[in-house]
C-alpha cells in the first residue's frame, strides 16, 4: 500500500489514550477548553506538549518504586510468545485434534520452546527468595516488560517465591494487559519505548535475556551498547540459551570484520540452567 508523505511517523498519543479508555470501558475522553491546562487530557496529548509527556512517563514509575523501596531490579527479556509447559501441551493436543497443520506446526513449536518459560519461571523465584531475608539496600527485584510469555514467567515466579515484581507494559495494539503476577502497584504502562527503556536500565543490576524476537534483540543491544559506550556502568548481561543465542547471532563475524573487539565479548556470558544465570549475578557482585 501506497504510504502518504505527510503522514506523522510517530504514534498518536491521544489515539493511544482513546482506545485505551474504550479497552477498558473507561468514560469517552472528549475535549474541553474549559479545563485547567494540567487537567486537560486533549492539551496534553498535542503534539507540541510532548516534551511534558517525556517527563511525566520518566518520573511516575521512579516515583512509584522509590515508594515501594525498588532500588535493585534483575530485568529478565524474552518472547512474549512463549507459553508455559501446561499450556503448551494443552495447545497441542487441540492443534493435533483439529488437523490444521499450521497450527500443529505452531503448538509444536511452543512445546518445544515451553522449558524457557518454565526456566525463566526458576530464576525469578530464585531472585526473590535470595531478597526475602536482606536489608532494604540489598534486595534485587524481577523486573519484566510486563506482558505474556518469558516476562509472565519471571514475574511469576517472583510471586510464587514470595516476593515483588515490576512490570513496564508498552501501550500496544496487540499488546494484552499485565500479566497477573506483577505486583499490581507495581504495573506501569509506557506509551514511548525509550523512556520504557530508560526505567528498564535506571535500576538494572543486571540482564538476564531469553530467547525472543525483534523486541528482545532491541532491548538487548541497547544494553550491551550503553555499557560498551560507557554509558552506563558495567552489568551481568547473561545470553540464557546458548545453543539459541550462538545460532542467532554469530558474534565472531563482528570481530572478523572489524566492527567490534574481541574484549566487547566479554560484555555479556551465555548460560543454559537458572542456577548458572543466577550464579554468574552473584559472582559479579560477590553475593553470598
Amino acid at each position: 500500500m501506497e504510504s502518504n508523505l505527510h503522514d506523522r511517523s510517530l504514534a498518536d498519543a491521544w489515539a493511544t489514550l482513546q482506545s485505551y479508555a474504550d479497552t477498558n470501558g473507561d468514560n469517552p475522553l472528549e475535549p474541553d477548553p474549559r479545563r485547567l491546562a494540567f487537567a486537560d487530557p486533549e492539551f496534553l496529548l498535542r503534539r507540541e506538549t510532548r516534551g511534558i509527556r517525556f517527563q511525566l512517563e520518566l518520573l511516575k514509575p521512579d516515583l512509584e518504586q522509590q515508594a515501594h523501596g525498588i532500588e535493585n531490579t534483575v530485568v529478565v527479556f524474552g518472547s512474549a510468545r512463549f507459553r508455559s509447559e501446561e499450556d503448551a501441551r494443552a495447545l497441542l493436543a487441540e492443534a493435533e485434534a483439529s488437523g490444521d497443520e499450521a497450527l500443529i506446526r505452531r503448538a509444536r513449536s511452543l512445546q518445544r520452546n515451553a522449558h524457557y518459560y518454565e526456566q525463566a519461571r526458576s530464576f525469578g523465584t530464585m531472585v526473590a527468595r535470595y531478597s526475602q531475608d536482606k536489608a532494604a539496600a540489598d534486595r534485587l527485584f524481577i523486573c519484566t516488560g510486563g506482558g505474556p510469555g518469558i516476562m509472565q514467567a519471571a514475574n511469576r515466579g517472583a510471586h510464587e517465591g514470595g516476593g515483588i515484581s515490576v512490570g513496564l507494559a508498552i501501550a500496544l495494539p496487540m499488546e494484552e494487559a499485565a500479566n497477573p503476577y506483577v505486583t499490581p502497584a507495581l504495573s506501569f504502562k509506557f506509551h514511548y519505548f525509550a523512556l520504557r527503556k530508560m526505567h528498564f536500565m535506571m535500576r538494572a543490576k543486571a540482564l538476564v535475556a531469553f530467547p525472543g524476537g525483534f523486541g528482545t534483540l532491541d532491548e538487548l543491544f541497547e544494553v550491551i551498547t550503553l555499557v560498551q559506550t560507557r554509558k552506563a556502568k558495567p552489568v551481568p548481561i547473561v545470553l540464557f540459551g546458548s545453543d539459541y543465542w550462538k545460532r542467532l547471532v554469530n558474534f565472531d563475524v563482528l570481530i572478523e570484520e572489524g566492527v567490534i573487539s574481541p574484549d566487547d565479548l566479554k560484555l555479556f556470558e551465555y548460560v543454559d540452567t537458572p542456577q548458572d544465570a543466577w550464579n554468574a549475578i552473584k559472582a559479579f557482585y560477590g553475593l553470598a
